[in-house]
């Protein structure tokens, strides 16, 4: 049962990774704009602008491969942890926090976004009702103790 629950926290962390690929590959200027910022200090201010011209393409595409390779990983992540959680809410629930969280760190690191107060509301809630899932036992399914074979 833990490992499964590890298996589907990985699995949202792969996942909001993926998010953060699709971000930067598909995003107008974010990965050009990260180069000039990475190189401003490593040539002049043009130079670095030329040279992240045409730098950024391959950048994006390597995002791409990024993505897919995330995506990739975390289905088979979360195929391992439907097989071992005890049911697939817990795995499912799992896993959704833990992308939610990791999309929260991801974007305030990277890009610098902040979340209103409904939102922190909101995963708060969600990671209340993980704990309230995470705390329960299954439950035994009842034999039938007064049918009789006829």
């Amino acid at each position: 049962m833990k490992s499964g629950s590890l298996f589907a926290l990985i699995a949202g962390l792969l996942a909001a990774v993926a998010s953060l690929s699709a971000k930067l590959s598909l995003g107008t200027d974010y990965v050009r704009d990260m180069c000039v910022s990475g190189l401003s200090g490593w040539e002049h201010t043009h130079g670095s602008t030329a040279l992240c011209d045409w730098l950024h393409i391959p950048l994006r595409l390597l995002c791409a491969v990024l993505l897919f390779s995330c995506n990739t990983i975390m289905w088979t992540f979360f195929s391992k942890a439907l097989r071992l959680c005890s049911s697939s809410a817990r795995a499912t629930v799992t896993t959704t926090a833990s992308n939610f969280v990791s999309s929260a760190v991801l974007g305030r690191l990277i890009f610098g976004e902040t979340h209103s107060a409904l939102w922190w509301a909101g995963i708060s809630l969600t990671l209340c009702g993980l704990l309230v899932l995470h705390r329960s036992s299954p439950q035994p399914a009842p034999h039938e103790e007064g049918k009789k074979d006829t």
